[in-house]
């Protein structure tokens, strides 16, 4: 067989597959104790958020990533559903641990609540069931559950070659039914690797009191415990279940038969460590009859307390080559496997590798012994069909030899220096401080531009679905229900016409149009490049003006002189301009301060004040040097991709300094803060400051006015104010802008940061 997959596949087809991952999560008090506060309303209906929703009780989140194309890709969402869960439960926590926190007894653990609806019900009657037959306390043990699938590749390739008599569906059923049998018997395996339960906290107790030892704290355990959850004190059924995996049709029967019996109420209850799954989960038993097995989940790996997300990118990749290895691994005819497996698994759990035999095929072998030949034949593996794994299976290998690396060994060496409770915590409070730091940024969407990083995280909140369409252009779909949106770089959507775009592109149109609805702009000319460019530099000498390309955005070409200039200046602002257009329009220079408004639908999101590009002297080192400091800030990039740009030293930054009687070696004085150009761009390294709610109502309704000229939900209104605080000061716009930047409202240099991608979403109707 391996031969053969050698012959047929390549590497890339071989590690190509769907991803996905389920993480539970208990909310608790910042003292530990479990809380009983209700699933925040800002995560919308549990039943309709495919990404942040409740499992079993009201206090336990559940955290779902799409089925994804890489480990990696998975990784990281499920990292940034962390990060947006956790700026958004107040003074909680997320317990970091597969077993629970201080819990309470089960009277007071509030089961999941939902809406009024026929489904709700159902839900809610499904959860209270469960609660009279288990108790409340064994539910809020958490996990993670990994969906994972083949690419079709493999399984039509397979299928083309060896010209099986029965149907492509049924092949297909065959070979994931294979892999689910022999998941099964080397379970333990994987429960090692991962296991990271090895303690429990005393409320939890009296649910399971065999063989414990009282350790730091009230927490109890015993030497060497891997995972309590999957062991004798974890959630299972009453009565060991073993389904009849040898078809989907005998898989199938066996659950009816169980629910029949009575033995459980559904196949929701059968709790197995491995799950084949359907195309409608909802209906799985006739859907999976009908369609054939679409992925299987892995049940059997616990909340790793030593990752944000809850399981290590290392782990994901290895459990899926332990898939393909499993596909690859022949069987053998020896009934009794599942009570053998079962055995295993509970042995496993309660205990290390130390001298303690397992059941392989009815006969006792060694823990350490068939491990390393497990993991020798997995090495082989990525070695013949050269995958280039055999670093990640070494690691594995060390774990084996070395207990004292499993995550087990180091949580439980952790929680008697520190406490249970205490131990969990302090993870618990770096992890939303790490959420905090990130709170700007989508991980694993960093490449996108910030805005759609921003809208993405906003929309993946309230349950809307993101699909990236193209992340060059920054182009994405948002999808509720039946209701479908196409967004642009955050800002460009169907709310805006064409023409309202072309409007807000052309400045001279764009004047007209203002000045037609009794909106104050700047008088100005228009220049063309066939014209002699000297005789409007003689004309406007020593005349305070700006001059900027017709059509540019982010002040791209802009030269301004609050103060006028000599008339071989205004020559070079002009060539400077005419490199970016091919019009070029010279304007008064209006008085005051320069401030963006916002305008988002029928209202103002956000005002700035954006500072122009500056740095603070130190007597010691040049202009140049400064902004070399100045740019190493973390929030500092490019490309739109962090909070604020990065300073740029060009033609129009040496023209203002010469402006100045300096240049990019000048050395300033102490604490002397040197601008660098006149217009305060954020896309040319300026500060962003917040004014949104200093400044008064007049001229917010001003900029909305503007906006409205020209047909405009989404509008970055530039105006100049002499007096922000006085209604009466006179005013003027300078420009109007398509397609604003979100993100410098959202994460300005100094002020409250804004959500503005929720006004974003209202104006889609999509919340």
């Amino acid at each position: 067989m391996l031969d053969l997959f050698r012959e047929l596949f390549d590497k890339e087809e071989l590690l190509s597959g769907r991803f996905g991952i389920e993480r539970e999560a208990l909310r608790i008090n910042r003292d530990g104790k479990l809380a009983v506060t209700n699933h925040p309303e800002v995560f919308g209906d549990k039943l309709l958020n495919p990404y942040i929703t409740t499992d079993f009780s009201e206090s336990q989140v559940e955290l779902i990533t799409p089925a994804l194309k890489t480990t990696k890709e998975t990784y990281d969402f499920i990292n940034a559903l962390y990060d947006i869960t956790a700026l958004e439960i107040g003074d909680e926590y997320l317990w970091p641990q597969s077993m629970p926190c201080d819990i309470p007894e089960d009277e007071h653990i509030p089961i999941a609540k939902y809406s009024d609806c026929g489904e709700c019900k159902k839900a809610r009657e499904y959860r209270e069931k469960l609660f009279k037959k288990y108790g409340g306390k064994k539910q809020l043990i958490s996990g993670i559950h990994y969906n994972f699938s083949f690419d079709d590749i493999l399984f039509k390739k397979l299928y083309a070659y060896q010209k099986p008599s029965m149907g492509y569906k049924l092949f297909k059923d065959s070979l994931y039914l294979k892999v689910v049998r022999n998941y099964l018997r080397y379970r333990w395996l994987l429960i090692y690797l991962t296991g990271a339960a090895p303690i429990i906290h005393s409320s939890y107790t009296k649910t399971c009191t065999k063989g414990l030892i009282p350790i730091k704290g009230d927490s109890f355990s015993n030497e060497g415990a891997i995972s309590y959850r999957n062991g004798e004190c974890g959630y299972k059924n009453h009565t060991d279940l073993f389904p009849d995996y040898a078809s989907v049709e005998s898989y199938v029967k066996s659950i009816e038969d169980f629910v029949k019996e009575n033995t459980i109420q559904s196949h929701k209850e059968l709790y197995t460590q491995i799950r084949p799954k359907a195309k409608d989960n909802k209906d799985l038993l006739n859907s999976i009859t009908e369609d054939g097995i679409q992925y299987i989940e892995i049940r059997s790996i616990d909340i790793n307390p030593f990752e944000k997300g809850g399981i290590s990118l290392d782990d994901l990749d290895f459990i899926h080559i332990f898939m393909l290895y499993l596909l690859l691994k022949e069987e053998t005819n020896y009934k009794e496997w599942q009570q053998d497996a079962l055995f295993n698994q509970k042995l496993i759990s309660k205990g290390g590798m130390e001298n303690v035999c397992l059941i392989k095929d009815g006969e006792e072998t060694t823990k350490r012994e068939w491990a390393l030949n497990i993991l020798d034949e997995v090495k082989n593996m990525s070695e013949v069909l050269c995958l280039d794994r055999e670093s990640l299976i070494e690691k594995m290998r060390q774990k084996v030899l070395d207990s004292k690396q499993t995550y087990a060994y180091q949580m439980a060496e952790r929680a008697k220096e520190e406490g249970y409770l205490p131990a969990h915590i302090r993870l618990a409070k770096e992890y939303r401080q790490s959420a905090y730091h990130n709170r700007y940024k989508l991980e694993g969407y960093e490449h996108l531009e910030l805005s759609t990083q921003i809208l993405m995280k906003e929309a993946i909140k309230t349950g809307i679905q993101v699909e990236v369409l193209d992340p060059l252009d920054n182009f994405i779909a948002l999808r509720k229900r039946d209701k479908v949106e196409y967004v642009k770089q955050a800002t460009k959507t169907s709310k805006d016409s064409y023409i309202t775009m072309l409007i807000m592109e052309n400045k001279t149109v764009t004047k007209k149009v203002l000045e037609e609805h009794d909106v104050c702009v700047p008088k100005g000319i228009e220049l063309s490049i066939k014209e002699n460019i000297r005789t409007a530099a003689l004309k406007y000498e020593n005349t305070p003006i700006v001059v900027k390309p017709k059509s540019t955005n982010f002040g791209t070409g802009i030269s301004i002189f609050p103060n006028g200039a000599p008339k071989e200046d205004i020559e070079r602002a002009l060539e400077i301009g005419f490199k970016h257009d091919n019009t070029v329009l010279i304007e008064e220079f209006a008085q005051g301060k320069e401030y963006r408004f916002l305008v988002i639908g029928d209202e103002v999101a956000g005002i700035l004040h954006r500072v122009p590009a500056n740095v603070e002297g130190d007597a010691i080192h040049t202009i140049a040097e400064l902004v070399e400091a100045k740019n190493k800030d973390p929030l500092r990039g490019k490309g739109y991709k962090t909070p604020l740009e990065k300073i740029q030293l060009d033609t129009s930054s040496e023209l203002f300094l010469k402006q100045k009687g300096m240049d990019f070696n000048t050395i300033p004085k102490a604490l002397e803060i040197v601008y660098l150009r006149e217009n305060s761009n954020i896309s040319t390294g300026g500060d962003s400051i917040d004014y949104t709610d200093s400044i008064p109502s007049k001229f917010k309704q001003i900029a909305v006015k503007a906006a409205k000229a020209a047909g405009a939900k989404f509008c970055g209104v530039d105006m100049m104010l002499e007096d922000y605080k006085n209604e009466e000061s006179s005013y003027s716009i300078i420009e109007i802008n398509f397609n604003p930047a979100i993100h410098i409202h959202c994460f300005p240099y100094k002020g409250t940061e804004r959500n503005i991608a929720q006004n974003v979403l209202k104006v889609l109707e999509l919340i």
